[in-house]
C-alpha cells in the first residue's frame, strides 16, 4: 500500500510539473511573441549551443522529432511543414527557417556519420582485398619513404608500430576504421605523423644520464608503437562520437553536415594531443598505456562539456578550413 501511494504521488507530481511548463511555455510565448523552437534559434549562436538545444527531446515536437530521421534532402520541406504547424510566417522570420536548417541538417548528418563510420569499423580487414592492401602498402610508403619492404609478411611492420609480422591481425578491433584513420594522418598531416613515429622509436635514456637510466631501469623507448596507439585513439574517437560526446565538437566546425572528413581531422587532432600528454604523464613503460589512455580520454570528455568547445578549429590537416562558428 505504501508503495502504491509513492507511485501515485509521483505521478501527480510529474504530471503537475508538466501543465505548469506547458503553463510556463504559454505565458513566455504571449509576452515574447515568439515559440519556443524561435526562442531556441534567435538566443542561441549556431553551432552546439543552438543545436544540442533544438535535438533534445523535450523540445522537440512531432514533426521536429521525425525531421532528425529523414534524409537531408527532406529537411527542407519538414521545415515547411513545423512553420506551418506553429503558425509562423517565414516571410517575416526569413532567419528562422535557415537557422532551423543548418540545425536540423547537423543532427541529421552526425546520425549519418555514426553509420557511415560504424561501417568502416564492422568491416573486417581482407588480404584478398586489393583496395585493401593497396591501402595498407601505401600507409608503409607513406612512413617509411625511403626504406623498401622485403615482403608482404614481414617483421619489418613493427618499424611502424605494428605487433607482428601482419599488421591484418592488428585491424581486427577496429576493422578498415583503423587502417583509414592511420592512413589519413600519413597523408595529410605527414610532417607531424612522421615525427610522432620518429619520437615513439626514439630511446627513452636520451633525456637522463646513464647511472639513473640503470637505477631506474627504465624501457629503452618513449614506451608506445605508433600504428597501434593510432588504432587505439581511432577506438577513443569512436566511442566518443558513438556516444554522442563528440557533437558538441562536430556542431561547432561544422557549418552543416559533419562528414568523415571531420571525424578522421579529429582523429588527428587526438593523436596529437595522445602523444604530448604520453610525453607529460611520463610513464615508466607500456603496461601504464591503459592509465594514460583513461586519464586523456576523462580530459577530452571534460573539454567536450563546453558547449562552445571546438578541438580542433584550425587544425593543420584541415581540407575544410575549419573555423569555430
Amino acid at each position: 500500500k505504501k508503495h502504491f501511494l509513492e507511485v501515485v504521488t509521483q505521478f501527480f507530481v510529474f504530471l503537475y510539473c508538466k501543465l505548469l511548463w506547458r503553463g510556463l511555455k504559454f505565458v513566455v510565448r504571449k509576452f515574447t511573441g515568439r515559440c519556443e523552437l524561435q526562442r531556441i534559434c534567435y538566443n542561441n549562436k549556431h553551432g552546439a549551443r543552438r543545436t544540442l538545444k533544438i535535438g533534445r527531446p523535450r523540445y522537440c515536437l512531432h514533426l521536429l522529432q521525425s525531421a532528425l530521421s529523414v534524409h537531408p534532402d527532406k529537411v527542407e520541406k519538414t521545415i515547411d511543414d513545423i512553420m506551418a504547424l506553429k503558425k509562423i510566417n517565414p516571410d517575416t522570420n526569413p532567419q528562422l527557417g535557415i537557422s532551423l536548417q543548418a540545425s536540423l541538417l547537423q543532427i541529421v548528418g552526425y546520425r549519418s556519420l555514426v553509420m557511415e563510420v560504424e561501417k568502416l569499423r564492422r568491416e573486417p580487414y581482407d588480404c584478398e582485398n586489393s583496395e585493401h592492401e593497396d591501402m595498407l602498402m601505401k600507409l608503409w610508403k607513406e612512413l617509411r619513404p625511403d626504406i623498401p619492404l622485403t615482403g608482404r609478411i614481414s617483421k619489418q611492420w613493427c618499424e611502424i608500430g605494428f605487433q607482428g609480422s601482419d599488421p591484418k591481425t592488428d585491424f581486427r578491433g577496429m576493422g578498415l576504421l583503423g587502417l583509414h584513420n592511420l592512413l589519413y594522418f600519413a597523408e595529410h598531416d605527414k610532417a607531424t605523423a612522421l615525427q610522432m613515429l620518429n619520437d615513439s622509436l626514439q630511446p627513452k635514456h636520451k633525456y637522463i644520464n646513464k647511472p639513473e637510466w640503470e637505477q631506474k631501469n627504465l624501457d629503452k623507448a618513449i614506451g608506445y608503437s605508433f600504428a597501434i596507439v593510432g588504432i587505439n585513439i581511432t577506438d577513443l574517437a569512436h566511442s566518443l562520437l558513438v556516444s554522442g560526446a563528440l557533437k558538441t565538437h562536430l556542431y561547432n566546425v561544422a557549418p552543416e553536415i559533419p562528414s568523415l572528413l571531420h571525424f578522421q581531422q579529429t582523429f588527428c587532432y587526438l593523436m596529437q594531443e595522445f602523444h604530448r600528454f604520453w610525453i607529460e604523464e611520463d610513464p615508466s613503460d607500456i603496461m601504464e598505456f591503459n592509465r594514460v589512455r583513461s586519464k586523456f580520454h576523462r580530459r577530452i570528455l571534460r573539454q567536450l562539456k563546453n558547449p562552445d568547445m571546438a578541438l580542433c578549429p584550425h587544425f593543420s590537416a584541415s581540407d575544410l578550413h575549419l573555423v569555430n562558428l
